[in-house]
């Protein structure tokens, strides 16, 4: 299905195409999205989104196996927990057995995380944006956040093909295996080439989409993403406090 736009250009509204674009030359891809001047991240987020599908699939299907055989998966940051703690998630992972806790409640958790984490990662870096001289719409900084997202999709499909082939869960994601306490565990577990790939295209974006000089572009990536990042390790680290689980997220 195409919409024709003022320019006289046709876009498309699930341009799969754009998607090699934005991963190998974003430059051209962003410029295309600011010619257009629409929404233009349903295709992004789509491809996010099955992805996530996939991976809660994975997950879900080796955790049942690991139930039948008697295993109980640990989580990120287990060797942190007290003995208490270790001990109140034992029991709790006896309860939670079946679709709704293998699957669908992951799923939703999963979904809406991406989509009110998106939200969220927008409208800061529009803000910032805007503090800053930038000349874009909040559609515009939805469109770039959506865009510059696409390599977590990468991310995802290698670590599900990592575990359908070892058959186990990833125990310490990005670089959290070098973490030595649950906070930096929870921050580093995201850190890898995938995020430095995805902060790049948010930097290149944000110059081209709202026009910002590059130092303004990379001080409000940079600010927002630190911001961003140290909560989500904060927000992480709670649960094991109080003896649950970790609550991983895509932003």
């Amino acid at each position: 299905m195409t919409e024709t736009i003022s320019e006289g250009k046709v876009a498309r509204r699930f341009d799969i195409q754009r998607v090699f674009s934005t991963l190998f030359r974003p430059r051209q891809a962003f410029e295309t999205v600011r010619d257009e001047a629409k929404a233009s991240w349903l295709t992004p987020m789509l491809i996010i989104s099955l992805t996530s599908l996939l991976a809660v699939l994975v997950s879900g299907y080796l955790k049942t196996q690991a139930a039948m055989m008697g295993e109980i998966p640990l989580p990120q940051g287990w060797e942190y927990w007290t003995p208490e703690m270790q001990n109140n998630y034992m029991q709790a992972q006896q309860l939670t057995q079946g679709t709704t806790f293998m699957y669908i409640i992951p799923l939703l958790g999963s979904w809406a995380r991406l989509w009110g984490g998106w939200v969220v990662l927008g409208g800061l870096l529009h803000l910032g944006s805007t503090l800053l001289g930038g000349r874009g719409s909040m559609q515009s900084a939805l469109n770039v956040a959506g865009w510059a997202s696409l390599p977590f999709a990468i991310r995802v499909l290698l670590r599900a093909l990592y575990m359908l082939s070892s058959s186990h869960a990833i125990a310490n994601p990005g670089l959290s295996g070098f973490a030595t306490s649950v906070f930096l565990s929870q921050l580093f577990a995201h850190t890898d080439i995938f995020l430095i790939w995805f902060i790049i295209l948010l930097m290149i974006g944000f110059a081209v989409v709202d026009g910002l000089p590059q130092g303004k572009a990379i001080l409000d990536v940079a600010v927002v993403m630190l911001i961003l990042l140290m909560a989500q390790a904060g927000i992480g680290t709670m649960p094991a406090q109080v003896g649950g689980a970790f609550t991983q997220t895509t932003f």
